[in-house]
């Protein structure tokens, strides 16, 4: 039995959509963080000592990150499905697979951190200060970055359904996350593409019933 060991607001919806897209039973081990620090618990270091999600067990063998997760459920699981065999389908597979959590997730994510920072609590006079330098930090630097990186992610999708092709893969499962979690902070009305994306995946049983158990 697989187990899917489950931090709360955090990416470990991945391992769970990509397993019901398998048909494989798995079970939800559930991680609460703290509600001042936002860590995750001790007791998930017990399982990796990273401490962090996702991560999964498999019998003896643990697994962690996102894309080791995929890679092993697809290659373990997958008989064929939801990987493309060769040619550029399976190099785009690789590429995204990758640029997910290499390229795009980190600008997200320091996005994110900056936002907390802006409205943390702090004294009144340094607020200005802070806010200042937060948008200084957006505009020089992730703005650009994420905005090269949606016009490349739109470019891409505008010729195609899904990131390898016209079907479902593993790509997907990686990429499809941090757009569906992004769409609620990022204004998507010049990203057409992206945005019919984000409606075919919401739109998928599996997804559904992965969402469902968040």
């Amino acid at each position: 039995m697989i187990h899917v060991h489950h931090l709360e607001k955090s990416r470990s919806t991945r391992a769970t959509w990509l397993l019901e897209e398998l048909g494989v039973d798995y079970e939800i081990i559930r991680y609460a963080r703290d509600p001042k620090t936002f860590s995750a618990p001790a007791s998930l270091k017990q399982i990796h000592p990273l401490g962090k999600s996702p991560v999964i067990t498999d019998g003896e063998l643990t697994i962690a990150e996102s894309g080791a997760i995929v890679e092993y459920l697809i290659e373990t699981y997958g008989n064929g499905r939801l990987r493309p065999q060769s040619g550029q389908a399976l190099l785009d597979y690789r590429f995204w697979l990758h640029f997910a959590e290499g390229s795009l997730m980190p600008l997200l994510v320091m996005r994110l951190v900056l936002a907390k920072t802006e409205s943390a609590p702090m004294p009144f006079f340094v607020r200005p200060i802070a806010r200042k330098i937060v948008q200084s930090i957006e505009q020089a630097f992730i703005v650009p970055r994420l905005t090269t990186q949606l016009q490349f992610i739109e470019q891409h999708l505008s010729k195609q359904d899904w990131f390898t092709g016209e079907s479902l893969s593993g790509a997907d499962i990686q990429m499809a996350v941090p757009l569906v979690l992004a769409k609620t902070r990022l204004d998507f009305s010049h990203y057409p593409h992206i945005k019919q994306y984000i409606e075919r995946i919401e739109s998928q049983p599996a997804f559904q019933r992965a969402l469902a158990q968040d």
